[in-house]
């Protein structure tokens, strides 16, 4: 009689599971990392992210792994992963609050693994939004100063450079090239517009150098001279922000090679990581 008792449970509680399942309409299910340690832990995830009819979370709390159901209609998976860490519980996505997870009871206070990871990757999203919305500015008004889109696609190209990516260095160097090509003449000052018509043929003659070769150290060996051109308009003209001219004594076979930047720290076009601090600022433009 109890073995036919523990049958009859264990299949209402089988059907109560399925009928649960079955009414979670536009249906999708995936899969995230959420740490834990015990079945309180199991508890709580689970309670904290199922929502009735709309998302059900089975967590196994072998592999710390959540198994994620929800109506994609409805909620979507960033939403269930927020209600679980705000009960105390981090995934790779989000944190739970360091309150809420110092009042788990003992048991179930876990080693946060993912806290560092995760804020690094929040702050990358940050500075990479910053970025965009920065450039996205620069695209939208017009400048005031004719040269500044050069300007522009010359950092862009230097930032390339130092993470030594050939590729994008060429596209960089294409786009310098399209800006050099819009800068209107006419508008420039007579000082400024004798120093452009200087500079302008041997920037072009590097530009096309640069982003017709896919070997970085011929693009960097190009960027010496396209340096030394851009600092002599940039000296005359002036950007609309601070400009740094920095040196590496080790770059052009020891012989020294300089490099414009908006930022005065350090971070080398010529060797990128291998010898990123190398250098100083001699100069700042303003």
């Amino acid at each position: 009689m109890k073995t036919i008792k523990n049958i009859l449970i264990l299949t209402v509680m089988l059907m109560s599971f399925s009928s649960s399942i079955g009414q979670i309409k536009n249906e999708k299910t995936v899969s995230e990392k959420i740490l834990g340690n015990c079945g309180m832990c199991k508890k709580t995830i689970e309670k904290a992210g199922s929502v009735k009819d709309i998302a059900s979370v089975n967590w196994d709390k072998e592999t710390k792994t959540a198994s994620i159901s929800y109506d994609e209609v409805k909620t979507n998976k960033d939403e269930i992963l927020k209600r679980i860490a705000l009960s105390g519980y981090d995934s790779e996505s989000f944190l739970a609050p360091d309150e809420t997870y110092n009042n788990l009871p003992g048991c179930c206070q876990y080693n946060r693994e993912n806290k560092t990871a995760t804020i690094e990757k929040s702050e990358m999203k940050m500075e990479m939004k910053e970025k965009m919305k920065e450039k996205m500015k620069m695209k939208s008004s017009e400048s005031s100063k004719p040269l500044e889109l050069v300007y522009n696609a010359y950092f862009e190209l230097k930032d390339a450079l130092v993470a030594s990516d050939s590729k994008v260095v060429s596209e960089k160097a294409n786009e310098l090239l399209s800006s050099i090509d819009k800068v209107d003449m006419k508008s420039l000052k007579m000082d400024v517009h004798m120093v452009w018509m200087n500079v302008l043929k041997p920037l072009k003659e590097d530009a096309k150098v640069i982003a017709s070769s896919n070997d970085i150290e011929e693009q960097r060996k190009q960027f010496i001279s396209l340096s030394y051109n851009m600092y002599k308009i940039i000296k005359i003209e002036k950007s609309e922000t601070t400009v740094y001219y920095q040196h590496c004594p080790m770059a052009n076979k020891g012989k020294g090679a300089n490099w414009l930047s908006k930022e005065n720290e350090v971070k080398n076009p010529y060797y990128g990581s291998k010898m990123l601090k190398c250098g100083k600022t001699v100069e700042t433009i303003k």
